[in-house]
């Protein structure tokens, strides 16, 4: 259904996607993000740090519902979700 008319505020008020931001520094690589995302939002890459561990990505940021248990797994502490509503 498509709606003819948008309210003044639809910028604003629209729900954006989680944002998984993963700190490239202190990632050593040990896959516990991606082994436990329960959507599968997470999944190695290629690319690898300074200390030459695999870095984990978001595969895919629509997936993500901003559970929090990447940041609570992660040993770490590398990785944190900042919610849709701006909040980390």
């Amino acid at each position: 259904m498509k709606l003819w008319r948008k309210p003044f505020d639809q910028e604003e008020k629209a729900v954006r996607p989680p944002r998984v931001i993963i700190d490239k520094d202190r990632c050593k690589g040990c896959e516990y993000c991606v082994e436990f995302c329960p959507t599968g939002a997470l999944a190695m890459s290629q690319e690898a740090n300074a200390k030459g561990y695999l870095l984990p990505r978001a595969a895919d940021e629509r997936k993500c519902v901003a559970c929090g248990l990447c940041e609570a797994i992660c040993p770490d502490f590398a990785i944190f979700v900042i919610s849709a509503n701006g909040e980390e």
